[in-house]
């Protein structure tokens, strides 16, 4: 796992590069979480394949508890996808609700995830 180290807001934002699923479960979130905190991060771009498939599944409950996660910390997340692609009317819900706010939004690129 690479960060590389953004500006903007501010702030410091880490985009988490990596080719394996990092995030599999709430606690891997935490870990996640524990570590950028230390860091003196307090928001976070993670690519879609960085997350278990799971997750994308709303009735697993994994989006429900990793999402949890970040709130209770009030740590920004953005996940950097291609959203369109998934049929779930409960999922495509999910992310029209969770982008009209501002700790956890679902986008399209880096580039839209640091505006």
């Amino acid at each position: 796992m690479e960060i590389v180290v953004h500006h903007a807001g501010g702030g410091r934002i880490a985009e988490i590069v990596s080719d394996h699923v990092l995030i599999a479960n709430a606690d891997d979130a935490l870990q996640l979480l524990g570590d950028l905190f230390y860091q003196e991060f307090a928001k976070v771009l993670i690519r879609e394949k960085n997350i278990t498939p799971d997750f994308f599944d709303l009735k697993t409950g994994i989006a429900g508890d990793v999402l949890q996660k970040f709130s209770n910390y009030r740590f920004s997340l953005a996940i950097i996808g291609d959203f369109d692609r998934y049929t779930s009317n409960s999922l495509r819900d999910f992310i029209y609700e969770s982008n009209k706010g501002r700790l956890v939004n679902f986008l399209p690129t880096v580039e839209a995830a640091l505006k």
